[in-house]
This record gives C-alpha cells, sequence and structure tokens, in this order.
C-alpha cells in the first residue's frame, strides 16, 4: 500500500466550503463509465433559481437533489495547488493536501418533472380561433394595458426544472404549439374543432388514416378552415406519426389519442351540470363517426372525470363530471385532500388515474396511498379514505 505524507494545502481557507460531493445512481454511473472512448460524456444541470430547490436533470430524467449527514467527516486531498515546482515535475506524488473537510455528501432521488411552471408562465398566451396573431395584452397598474412577456422555447429549457425529453413531453401533454420559437398553449374547444375538421378531411377527400398524405391535409385545413400549416403540422405530430418518405410525407393517425381528445373536448362542457354517461358515449361516438366509434371507451379518459348515480331515476342513471387530474395541486398532502373532498372514499381503480402525474412510479404512488390514505375492507372490496379529517 502507498505512503502519504498528509498535510494541509496552503489554500486551506479560501478552498473551505467549495468542494461537495455528489453520490450518483448507478444508472446515471453506468452512462458514464459505458461512454464510448471519444465521444462527449452525458450533459449533466442542476436547474432551480434562488427561491426554489435544485434539481438535477440527465437529457430524460429530473432528480431531486438532498443533503445527507455523514457521521464521520471525509477529507478532500489533492497535490497542493500551491506547489508550483511539484507540478512541474513528473516524479510519483508522496505527499498530498488537505483541500477542504466535508460533513455531509449530496443525493440524487428520482423525481417528476417540476412542469406546473408552465401553467402560470403560459396563462393569457392562449392560441385561439380568430385570436391567433392578436398581440398579447395585460393589465398595467400604472399604465393601463401592456404587452405580455413572451416565454420563448429556450427560455422554459433554461427555467423549467425538468430534464429536455420531460419538458417536450410536457409541451406535447398540455398541446402547447412552438410558434416562431414562443410557447403558445392552443385553446382546448379551438383544438377540439381542427381534430373534428381533420376527421372530417379524412372521410370527404376518403384519405386513409394509416397512410394520409401530409400535404393534401395541410392544404385542406388551410384552404377549409383557415388552419395555418404550421399549427396543422404540430398538431398532427401530437396525434400521430409523420414519415418522411421518398414519395412525399404522410401522417399515421394515432386513433386513441384523436378519439380521447375528442372525448375531453365534450367531456369538458360537463364540469358544473353532470351528464349521463349513454349520453354522453352515444354523443362521443357521432362525433368521431362510424370508422373510429368502436375505439370510444371512457377507459381513454382515466383521471378526467368522477361518476355519481341518479339513484331518483328508474332505472338509476350513472353520471360523469369533468373532474381532470391537471387542474389539482401537485402537492401530494393538497391532491389527496381535494380528492378525498370530492369523494369521501375510492377504489384502487379509481384513485390511481389521479396520481401518475405526482408519482415517479408505482411503487412511489404506493407509498403516497400508505402515507395520505387509509385503506379498509368491506363486502365491496378495498376502499382508500383519508387519514386526515377534511372539511368541505
Amino acid at each position: 500500500m502507498d505512503a502519504f505524507d498528509l498535510r494541509f494545502a496552503s489554500t486551506s481557507r479560501t478552498d473551505a466550503g467549495t468542494f461537495k460531493l455528489l453520490e450518483l445512481p448507478p444508472d446515471l454511473c453506468k452512462q458514464i463509465e459505458d461512454a464510448p472512448e471519444g465521444t462527449p460524456l452525458p450533459r449533466f444541470t442542476i436547474k432551480g433559481a434562488s427561491d426554489e430547490d435544485a434539481v438535477f436533470c440527465t437529457a430524460d430524467k429530473t432528480y431531486t437533489v438532498r443533503s445527507v449527514v455523514l457521521s464521520n467527516s471525509v477529507c478532500v486531498v489533492t497535490r497542493d495547488p500551491g506547489d508550483v515546482e511539484a507540478d512541474l515535475i513528473s516524479e510519483p506524488v508522496e505527499d498530498v493536501a488537505i483541500r477542504d473537510q466535508l460533513s455531509e455528501i449530496i443525493e440524487l432521488i428520482p423525481s417528476v418533472p417540476r412542469l406546473h411552471r408552465l401553467n402560470g408562465l403560459l396563462r393569457g398566451h392562449e392560441y385561439d380561433d380568430g385570436h391567433e396573431d392578436e398581440e398579447l395584452m395585460s393589465d398595467d397598474d400604472d399604465n393601463g394595458l401592456r404587452n405580455k412577456a413572451k416565454l420563448t422555447y429556450d427560455e422554459a429549457l433554461g427555467t423549467i426544472q425538468a430534464s429536455d425529453a420531460e419538458l417536450n413531453k410536457g409541451l406535447r401533454d398540455r398541446r402547447v404549439l412552438i410558434l416562431k420559437g414562443e410557447l403558445r398553449p392552443i385553446a382546448p374547444s379551438y383544438l377540439t374543432t381542427i381534430l373534428e375538421a381533420l376527421l372530417n378531411t379524412l372521410v370527404s377527400h376518403s384519405l386513409p388514416h394509416t397512410d394520409a398524405p401530409l400535404t393534401s391535409l395541410l392544404v385542406a385545413l388551410e384552404e377549409d378552415h383557415e388552419v395555418r400549416r404550421d399549427v396543422t403540422h404540430q398538431i398532427l405530430g401530437w396525434f400521430g406519426r409523420v414519415d418522411e418518405g421518398e414519395l412525399g410525407s404522410t401522417w399515421e393517425m394515432d386513433v386513441a389519442a384523436v378519439v380521447r381528445e375528442v372525448g375531453l373536448g365534450i367531456l369538458r362542457t360537463y364540469k358544473d351540470d353532470p351528464i349521463a354517461d349513454t349520453t354522453f358515449l352515444e354523443q362521443w361516438r357521432k362525433t368521431v363517426g362510424d370508422t373510429f366509434e368502436d375505439r370510444v371507451s371512457l377507459t381513454l379518459l382515466s383521471g378526467n372525470y368522477l361518476t355519481s348515480t341518479d339513484s331518483l331515476a328508474d332505472p338509476p342513471v350513472l353520471l360523469l363530471t369533468y373532474y381532470p387530474s391537471s387542474a389539482l395541486p401537485v402537492d401530494p398532502g393538497a391532491r389527496f385532500s381535494e380528492l378525498f373532498l370530492a369523494r369521501p372514499r375510492w377504489k384502487t381503480e379509481q384513485i390511481t388515474p389521479f396520481l401518475t402525474d405526482i408519482a415517479v412510479d408505482s411503487k412511489e404512488r404506493d407509498k403516497l396511498l400508505l402515507k395520505h390514505a387509509r385503506a379498509i375492507t368491506d363486502s365491496g372490496g378495498i376502499w382508500y379514505t383519508a387519514r386526515a379529517k377534511y372539511n368541505a
């Protein structure tokens, strides 16, 4: 075993507090160790404003940064940076200098991306029918109206606490257009209108939904429905796959995604007044047309509605009320509070769709259920009720 002379570095006072030990999870270590020689190492980024807890981001994952206190201090040792002569000599190092002493390490815990900030930053920037190119204005206490600050895609990459891949997915799931670099969430009602027009275009032009010519769709929606081509192109990317072929680009429709979005568009109008499930399903099937009516299923809308029963009807009628998980708080405690105020007890299959966006995986979701809910069993099976008492 090699022996070294240990002493404090000449720069130990200025070095104090400048070193941090970061413990990487096995999957990140493997990324670094398996990187081919001569290629850039994976890029990691720490994101967070001064009033936010920092997160650690890879290309496709987000981790919470947590400090863990060590029972014994750890010394950071190197060759003394102040020993200039030693740096010029290629002889083996015989003495090392203590640069810093650490009593904690930084751990990385897998986390859901913190995309909720997008909701506030994009409020008032909706892209809607008839108002697509209007200058966005907001109230100004001193001077009346002023232009609203725009949020660009590059700004979102730098400020939103999520990996690049998670941000892109979040923008896609939130139906946010990127127009001239600016982020513009499309109004849900306008998106539903465009999708209905798209379905009608496929039928009226006898185009196959599995291999529709891209140019034909872009031209038809622009000329018949005044939808800009760049907008249509992005929407087609959300709801299918665009293939660049030698004979021209084509679009393959994601049937489930389109049918789901059309269903959500109908369901949104029943936020305050519930609708009978049979009436809703009939309206939904009629809207998507004969070709896709067999794909209509309430399962597609899980996590977006509550059910109740009109017991006064004969026979009793199942009612649906729009209740999107995306509108619930992101804090787990507040999320469960809202859920148990909406309904005092839940079956597992009923509550889990409302938890998918606040848990990394099913294991973490089950931990949240154990922490915030109590499981009871009766003749109807297992139910979850609130651990705390919530007042409506």
